[in-house]
């Protein structure tokens, strides 16, 4: 801030702060006001801004010297600038419900409900209209269903260390039918087994060793890298009769190729049996570690995974040509086809697959005993673990929109952030509930309608939300082109304000911009390099300064920059300086004469 020299004339001692204290006061209460930084030229601008502008339409709104950004304020602005209300452009967002079935209140033993009529997650289907900055919130319900159905996939590791887990796995099926029961009335069960890529361990071994890969004289099966056994089924005896056949194989390296037969089970749906609206497990039994993309490169495979579908005569076909899947890509894909992973595995690899598991929402570790004979009790307990916890996701949001999710939990806890998308401790029949504050930060690109998705991780049902965004306001559709208003009809009169064609600038389109760059004009109506056109007190016209008129004829700004005025001294009985002469001189002067009451002022 400059230093003045003040010179009262009369005993008034007026001890003026200027214009620049003035211009700091102002900067102070205009910071935090995003309608006025945003500098909008058009109503559609404006409105994009923040929840709180508005702009004003009527056609005699603005001042002399007032800039066509001046028309967009906050509401309260406008009104006391004289803009009615009924001139305010104001739109506002908001929501519909398009399918709202109540969720389901099934009893196990009552009347079999079709699967699709069963319904977890309340509404189902929204449409949402966005204004920038304005958030749109609602509430989703979760209600976990008794006697849901499940399917549940077996899939093991046959290497030659899992031989004794094989045996007690034989009468896995009836058993585990009959505990399933008590947690549901429509259980189906599957068995898949996985051991290795053939091309990699044995590049050096003879075929006989391919065929045979055991020693000792123990004849095991040749290796193989995924083999899906028995499509998903209700029937328990068959699951003991199928997997009673199986042999284990062997291979040279200690972690297995599981990740390779997870892919496949995850996206071959039709081959696998998944159905529709169940809950999803896969049991993954393993005492070994696993390979992950880029091991397969030590083979000389070194394509990515294409995560696709690759089984023939239920063999997984292309794990010569594929790498295996990367962890990412696992998660995407379980995450895609609603499954929930339960790793089964030796206390000896607790904690690679701990890790595994934090990287892998909605799964469970439980501890294989040595020869796997506690394992009906261990997919008892995850499934329980997995069932009582319900965590929301959604899909990739478009560009500019965020989403914020807050959970209303049993016993009243609410949660925020990251751990507002969870709920945990579930009991069937409880009911838990979900705020979404859905908020767009401007418009897309396109300005089309958006869809999304937002779902229980490990479910099939999801809320549909289609998105709609207030990107222009209603009165810019009633644009008049070509308009006199906007000079030699250079632009389209729009909201009471010209919007210039192409080359054309100025508040109404008075300039062409070949022959001045914008910048340059702009330059030229600062001072001193200051980012304030006019010094705030005027617009910028072709390179000059049009200073804004007051109320009060009698005062005036005035200078090359608007920089001066006659009325910022200070007052007694409503009068400058109690009726004396205020004389102000400068240091740093504004103008090439002192700014007094007493000379001309520069106009």
């Amino acid at each position: 801030m400059k230093l003045y020299i003040f010179r009262p004339t009369n005993p008034c001692f007026c001890f003026v702060f200027q214009m620049e204290l003035k211009l700091l006061l102002i900067a102070t209460l205009l910071e935090g006001n995003e309608c006025i930084n945003a500098n909008a030229k058009y109503c559609g601008e404006c409105i994009q801004a923040g929840a709180k502008c508005g702009w004003c339409r009527h056609p005699d709104f603005l001042k002399q010297g007032e800039a066509v950004s001046s028309r967009c304020d906050e509401l309260q602005s406008l009104l006391i600038r004289g803009c009615s209300l009924a001139d305010i452009e104001n739109p506002r967002g908001g929501q519909r419900v398009l399918l709202d079935r109540p969720v389901t209140n099934r009893l196990k033993g009552a009347d079999k409900l079709r699967l699709e009529n069963i319904t977890q997650i309340q509404p189902q289907k929204l449409a949402i209209t966005l204004r920038a900055g304005e958030p749109q919130s609602f509430n989703l319900k979760f209600k976990r269903a008794e006697d849901y159905p499940i399917d549940m996939y077996y899939l093991m590791d046959l290497s030659y260390s899992m031989k004794d887990d094989l045996e007690n796995v034989k009468n896995l099926g009836t058993s585990l039918m009959q505990e399933m029961t008590k947690i549901t009335s429509d259980f189906r069960i599957g068995f898949g087994s996985f051991v290795e890529k053939t091309v990699m361990p044995y590049i050096s071994t003879t075929p006989a060793k391919l065929l045979n890969p055991c020693t000792g004289g123990l004849n095991c099966t040749s290796p193989f890298s995924y083999k899906n056994v028995l499509k998903l089924t209700s029937d328990g005896k068959r699951f003991n009769t199928l997997v009673g056949k199986q042999q284990i194989s062997g291979n040279l390296d200690s972690p297995e190729g599981g990740f390779d037969a997870i892919m496949q089970v995850a996206v071959c749906g039709d081959q696998i049996g998944w159905r529709t609206d169940v809950t999803r497990l896969l049991v993954f039994s393993t005492d070994a570690g696993f390979h992950f993309a880029g091991d397969g490169k030590l083979g000389g495979i070194v394509l990515p995974n294409d995560g696709k579908c690759h089984l023939e005569n239920n063999m997984y076909t292309m794990s010569h040509y594929y790498d295996y899947p990367s962890i990412a890509h696992l998660v995407q894909k379980l995450s895609d086809n609603n499954i929930q992973t339960i790793f089964a595995v030796t206390e000896e690899f607790q904690p690679v697959y701990k890790e595994l598991k934090n990287l892998i929402p909605k799964s469970a570790v439980g501890t294989l005993s040595a020869n796997s004979s506690n394992v009906i009790n261990l997919i008892i307990d995850a499934y329980n673990s997995l069932s009582s916890e319900v965590i929301l996701e959604n899909s990739k949001l478009p560009e500019g929109l965020t989403i914020a999710y807050t959970s209303l939990c049993k016993n009243g806890i609410v949660s925020e952030g990251e751990n507002g998308r969870k709920c945990s401790n579930i009991s069937i029949g409880d009911e838990v509930m979900f705020t979404i504050d859905v908020t767009a930060t401007g418009c897309p690109k396109m300005g089309k309608p958006e869809t999304i998705k937002i779902k229980p991780l490990g479910f099939n049902e999801e809320v549909e939300i289609t998105l709609n965004f207030i990107c222009e306001c209603d009165c810019s559709s009633g644009g008049i082109a070509d308009s006199d208003n906007c000079t030699l009809g250079n632009g389209t009169l729009e909201c009471g304000a010209c919007k210039c064609n192409p080359g054309r600038v100025g508040r109404n389109c008075e300039c062409s911009s070949n022959e001045v760059a914008t910048e340059d004009m702009d330059r030229t109506c600062r001072r001193d390099n200051s980012t304030d056109l006019c010094s705030n007190n005027g617009e910028c016209v072709c390179g000059a300064c049009e200073c804004k008129k007051r109320d009060n004829a009698d005062e005036r700004y005035s200078g090359p920059f608007c920089e001066c005025d006659n009325f910022n001294c200070d007052r007694s009985n409503s009068l400058l300086c109690g009726g004396g002469l205020c004389v102000l001189e400068w240091i740093a002067p504004c103008t090439t004469l002192p700014c007094t009451a007493s000379y001309p002022l520069m106009q």
